[in-house]
Order: structure tokens, then sequence, then C-alpha cells
């Protein structure tokens, strides 16, 4: 009975002492990996912190808040001198029943479809760039990525010239070969289509060095595998090519659709805002501008801008949809 007594009394005080007979304190190796265990998430937690904060902050003062600012000043209208007033979705309303906005809508779909012939063009351009014997590759590569590194309004005003119905160098060519040349940016038939071209063309460079890029990581074995098989240089590239490039021509759709959506300074550059062709080439972005920076209507110009980014993302949500039936990845 004693025994008993005392095996019971010892029992409480050796769970204190670490769980071992005689009071013995647990080993230094166990001590120092319990502390390890017990520090580690706490440091780990504060060097992500550490790293990921100034982009986080960028992040949060110059998107986010903005966003958030241009959502809540949709719902207000700007007096004339300062201040402003809630009206709900006033703005909204005014905006749907506005006939400028189905113009606008219309210019920018037709850039925008106008813009997407340049993806085609540029993945032909990078393929035969991308050829063993061609001389010169690094002086054609550079040459079509000049535009890219150059400001807009350089190209605008280079453009502007060359489209002029006096004595662009355009109308110079085209009368060496019999065809009598207009004035391109005045003429409301032709203006929003003459923008289109100088958007095409700014943007090539950016486009034939994303398909480069892809074009070299196709995997030599697979050309070797299809010259094995007697493929020839055109179902090779239909074959082969075009499905192993899919992701690089997705990338460039995307980001090209996005940029061709948001165009504005080449319109206002070229045009000017007495052309008498601007009904038919405002853009979106345009409408943006006219109604923020000229009319003072800022509640207006942000409800614009929100019209404009449901648009995109809509568009864009429809793209990575679209893209698992022809976009094909290793």
């Amino acid at each position: 009975m004693t025994d008993l007594i005392a095996q019971r009394t010892a029992a409480p005080i050796a769970e204190l002492d670490g769980g071992r007979p005689g009071g013995a304190a647990p080993g230094p190796g166990r001590a120092a990996a319990g502390k390890r265990r017990r520090r580690g998430p706490g440091q780990s937690g504060w060097w992500a912190l550490l790293f990921i904060g100034p982009t986080a902050a960028g992040l949060l003062a110059f998107y986010l808040w903005p966003t958030v600012r241009t959502l809540i000043l949709s719902f207000t209208k700007s007096g004339p001198f300062g201040g402003s007033e809630f009206v709900g979705f006033d703005n909204y309303a005014e905006l749907l029943q506005d006939p400028e906005l189905i113009g606008a809508l219309r210019n920018t779909a037709v850039y925008t479809v106008i813009v997407l012939i340049g993806i085609p063009l540029a993945v032909g351009i990078a393929a035969l760039l991308n050829t063993t014997n061609l001389r010169g590759r690094g002086v054609y590569r550079t040459l079509y990525f000049i535009p890219v590194v150059t400001m807009p309004a350089a190209i605008a005003l280079v453009w502007r010239m060359i489209y002029n119905g006096d004595y662009g160098v355009l109308n110079e060519v085209l009368g060496v070969v019999g065809i009598d040349g207009r004035s391109w940016l005045t003429d409301p038939n032709t203006a929003l289509v003459a923008i289109a071209v100088v958007g095409i063309w700014a943007g090539l460079g950016t486009n034939i060095v994303i398909f480069l890029a892809g074009l070299q990581g196709i995997p030599d074995t697979v050309m070797e595998a299809a010259d094995l098989d007697g493929a020839g240089p055109v179902r090779k590239f239909f074959s082969i090519t075009m499905p192993l490039l899919s992701p690089s021509i997705f990338f460039v759709s995307v980001i090209s659709v996005i940029g061709a959506l948001q165009v504005f300074d080449l319109v206002y550059m070229m045009l000017g805002r007495n052309n008498p062709a601007m009904p038919n080439t405002r853009t979106i972005v345009y409408l943006f501008y006219q109604a923020g920076f000229l009319d003072n209507e800022r509640g207006y110009a942000a409800a614009i801008a929100f019209l404009l980014l449901l648009i995109i993302l809509v568009l864009t949500v429809v793209q990575f949809r679209l893209q698992k039936k022809w976009v094909h990845y290793e």
C-alpha cells in the first residue's frame, strides 16, 4: 500500500520535471529543436512581410486606392466652382443614353479589330527572322523594334506628315503608280483606318520579340521528327509551329486587345480636336478625356472609365475561356 501511494505521488513530479524519473532535464538537442520550431514561423512571417511590403504598398497607393476613388467619384456630380454632390446612378443612366457613347464604342471596336490584324503579320515576320540562313537578322530586329522605344508624340507627328493630303509622302508614292491620293486624316472614311495602321506599325516590334522568344523555345527534336516524316515547310508551320506558338499568340492577343481599347494618344495627336473626321474616330478614352478635362464633368468621366474597365474585364474573361479550345501547352 505504501509503495502504491509513493508511485502516484512521484508521477506528477516526474511530469513537472520533463517526464523523466528523478527530475532529469531534457537534453540540449531536444530543447534547441523546440526553440527552433517555436521561433521559425514567426521569423519567416516577418521576412515575408518585409519583402512584399513595398510592392503591396505601391499596389495599394497607385492602383487600388485610385480605383476605389474613381468608383466613388462616378456616383457624384461636380459643381461649376468645385465640390461635388452624390447623385447615385444618374451618371451611368445618362451615359447609357448618350448617342456619342455608341459611336465611340463602334470606333473603338473597329480600331481593335484592325489592330489584331497585326498579330498574324508579326507571326510571319518572326518566322522569317528566325530562319538560320537569313543575313542581317540583328539589323532587321532593331529596325522593327525602333518604334517601340520612340515617343508616341514623335510617331504621331511623323505619320501626320506622311498622311498629309498636300505634301505627304504617301500621296507622292501613290501618284507615281497612277493612284490619286486624298487627305487621309480629314476624310471620315479613312481617318480611323489610317490611325489603326499606325497602331499596327507601332506595336509590331513588341509582338515580334515575343513571337521570336516563342519560336526559339520550340524543341529542335520536334522539327527533326517532322523532317523524317516528310513534312514540308508549310505543313510544319501550320501543324507544329502554330500549335506550339499558341501560348505566345494568346498572350499577345490579350495585351493587344487591352491596349487597343485604351487608344487615345494617336487619335488626339494625329487628328486634333477640330478635325472634321473626329466623330468617326472618337474612341471611348477620348470620350473620357472630353468629359473629364474639357467639360469638367469628373463624375461622368469616372463612369466612362468604369464602363471601359467592365468591357476590358469581360473581353479578357472571354479570351481566357476560349483559350482552352485553341491554345496548346507542352
